[in-house]
């Protein structure tokens, strides 16, 4: 890995779960590295996610593709020091149900399912990041469907320029309005009210 990937992926490590210098030496020699061009995935629908990785450059979108409708529906975005991953398909084992797509050329550095199973067997600390990370996930997924049920559009856009502070400039304006749940024109005129309370 670069100075870049190692710098990033110690700073997430640390902040997240408090592991020690110690606990993430016993898993550097664990961690790859992967290039994804604008436009390739990280995983794909129907693929089993086996990797766990964090963004080290880059924007993703996670969404849907409803064949019924022929629509994709943006469920959430990562982006730089945030895990990547289809968390139910990456725990379980199973077909991802979603894609998730580089929205610009990104890295990524990823630690492989088999290789955190053993992190978890064997280091009581990797057993705690994994309890925190589950956590996480779950945090992420009740947020979103709660968001979904009592939010507004202009909070959950609110809600994701907190959460992604560039992302109006660093993606198309459909793939958020997608991801609200609204149309386009929608998007401006939220745009527009929030620009003109300021």
């Amino acid at each position: 890995m670069n100075t870049d990937s190692t710098a990033i992926l110690n700073n997430v490590l640390t902040s997240f779960a408090a592991l020690t210098e110690n606990d993430i030496s016993v898993s550097a020699s664990l961690w790859r590295r992967r290039e994804i061009k604008k436009g390739d995935f990280y995983n794909k629908q129907n693929i089993v996610c086996k990797d766990l990785g964090i963004v080290v450059k880059g924007i993703f979108r996670v969404y849907y593709y409803d064949e019924k409708t022929d629509e994709e529906k943006n469920m959430f975005f990562f982006s730089e020091g945030q895990f990547i991953v289809s968390f139910r398909s990456f725990l379980y084992q199973y077909q991802c149900v979603y894609y998730i797509e580089a929205l610009e050329d990104a890295e990524v550095v990823y630690l492989p399912y088999d290789d955190l199973q053993n992190l978890y067997a064997n280091h009581k600390p990797w057993e705690r990041f994994g309890r925190i990370l589950a956590e996480h996930f779950f945090n992420q997924s009740q947020g979103r469907s709660e968001e979904l049920l009592f939010f507004s559009h202009e909070k959950r856009y609110q809600n994701l320029l907190v959460q992604h502070p560039n992302i109006v400039q660093r993606v198309p304006s459909f793939h958020i309005a997608s991801y609200l749940g609204i149309k386009n024109q929608s998007l401006s005129r939220i745009k527009k009210r929030l620009l003109d309370n300021k």
